[in-house]
């Protein structure tokens, strides 16, 4: 229902748009006929999906892989916490500041805050070894593994979260096309109507939630790995100033240092996602 109410709001504020946007002001007068000089920086939130991966664990004592983990993001929805001082990283949130190099070309920097859960509710094919002393815990899971089915739901064995979160630090460039005039808009300094296209690449800072084999968890900030991505989307730029972006995104995530325990063990594990961002923000010129 809110995915149908927010397309007729979208088609709305277009058509409103477009109606005030007729106007035979000369193009090369208008403010937004020319992009070189101008600052961006925007705010959103995201929705993320992604395929398996292979968790692979390594510690004192242990040495095993999840085969095919299965995970998911944690939307929050309609929250006033994508806007609250204090609870801005609570939410899936994506924000982006860039400068124009050219009337069609930009560059950025940003950070996609994701967050990566591996489904708990699975069983999942493991192989390797565990050999803990008995008076540890998780000594119960001690032996050798050769795709042996392990069920996960009870989190004894393994919880696996970058939940604050999965952090893509990158930077971007990118390519706007005005596409205002296909829709008969001609002062774009009221409405322009722009289609982007972006790629990035950038390093995984995640704040890792990870309980192995009931460890004690290290989730401290670290650099855990790399990514690049590519982005198309939709650019409603309202009043010169104001605009509101809708992107899908996708990349692939390579994640070869995941802080687990305090101890000094780690995880890695690789994967390709995918997901859709909505943003709001300004561009100006200084």
């Amino acid at each position: 229902m809110k995915t149908k109410i927010l397309h007729t709001a979208f088609l709305v504020l277009f058509f409103i748009a477009n109606a005030f946007a007729q106007d035979s002001t000369p193009s090369n007068t208008l403010y937004t006929a020319h992009n070189k000089g101008k600052f961006f920086a925007h705010w959103g939130g995201n929705r993320t999906y992604y395929t398996t991966s292979d968790l692979h664990f390594e510690g004192e004592g242990y040495n095993f892989t999840v085969e095919n983990a299965q995970s998911h993001d944690l939307p929050k929805g309609w929250n006033i916490d994508y806007v609250k001082p204090g609870s801005l990283t609570s939410s899936q949130t994506n924000w982006k500041i860039g400068y124009f190099i050219h009337d069609k070309f930009n560059v950025s920097i940003g950070v996609d805050h994701m967050k990566y859960v591996m489904t708990q509710n699975q069983t999942a094919m493991v192989n390797g070894t565990i050999n803990l002393p008995l008076t540890e815990a998780g000594s119960q899971f001690n032996g050798t593994y050769n795709n042996e089915p392990i069920d996960l739901t009870d989190g004894k064995f393994l919880k696996f979260e970058h939940t604050n979160g999965l952090n893509y630090v990158f930077t971007e460039a990118a390519y706007y096309t005005d596409i205002s005039s296909i829709f008969g808009i001609t002062n774009t300094d009221i409405f322009q109507l722009n289609f982007t296209q972006g790629l990035g690449l950038g390093l995984m800072v995640p704040r890792t939630d990870a309980t192995v084999l009931q460890k004690q968890r290290h989730d401290e900030f670290h650099i855990s790995g790399y990514g690049f991505s590519a982005d198309a989307g939709l650019n409603f730029t309202f009043f010169k100033h104001f605009y509101m972006l809708t992107e899908l995104k996708g990349g692939y995530i390579n994640m070869t240092d995941v802080r687990t325990t305090y101890t000094g063990d780690h995880a890695q594990h690789h994967f390709w996602y995918g997901g859709t961002i909505v943003s709001f923000g300004g561009i100006f010129r200084l």
